[in-house]
């Protein structure tokens, strides 16, 4: 089964906007930035974290272990916020050819998920990765430079890049 909205939300990494307050946190970071070190962590804590509307997650312990199986496989990655020795904020998707699919993020200190999320794409942006699917429409992803796109569109971009050239 394959999760398809129509229209999709979709942020080019050229594309990302960072606001001028999160710019002054970058600038003065509190957190230490990793990348897949914790990957079940950081899943479980998106899992675990309330959010507000929500009744409940998604992200079930099946989805948990069949992410870290596609982590442990090369193909799952988080991005992390650390501070004083502890986890406080971050996301984690799959990348497959030059896309990435962002699924969920968290946080435990004001800007975390923000920041994890700043790096992780400006990684993905080196790393050549052309386009981040954010599957839903929401106003923080907006925020960032996220737009929508139609299923058709986004199916046209998506069988580019995919591809390992």
């Amino acid at each position: 089964m394959w999760w398809s909205p129509d229209p999709r939300m979709i942020l080019l990494p050229n594309e990302l906007k960072i606001s001028n307050s999160l710019k002054k946190t970058l600038n003065n970071c509190p957190f230490e930035i990793r990348f897949n070190s914790d990957f079940r962590q950081v899943i479980s804590a998106c899992s675990n974290t309330s959010r507000q509307g929500q009744p409940g997650t998604w992200i079930t312990d099946d989805i948990i272990e069949a992410y870290c199986r596609l982590h442990d496989a090369g193909y799952a990655i988080s991005a992390e916020c650390w501070l004083n020795g502890k986890l406080v904020g971050g996301c984690y998707g799959v990348k497959i050819g030059r896309m990435f699919y962002g699924e969920s993020m968290f946080h435990h200190v004001s800007d975390a998920s923000k920041v994890a999320f700043v790096a992780l794409v400006q990684k993905l942006k080196v790393e050549g990765v052309g386009l981040i699917d954010c599957q839903m429409k929401t106003a923080h992803l907006a925020s960032f430079g996220a737009k929508e796109t139609s299923r058709d569109g986004f199916i046209k971009q998506l069988s580019i890049l995919i591809k390992n050239d």
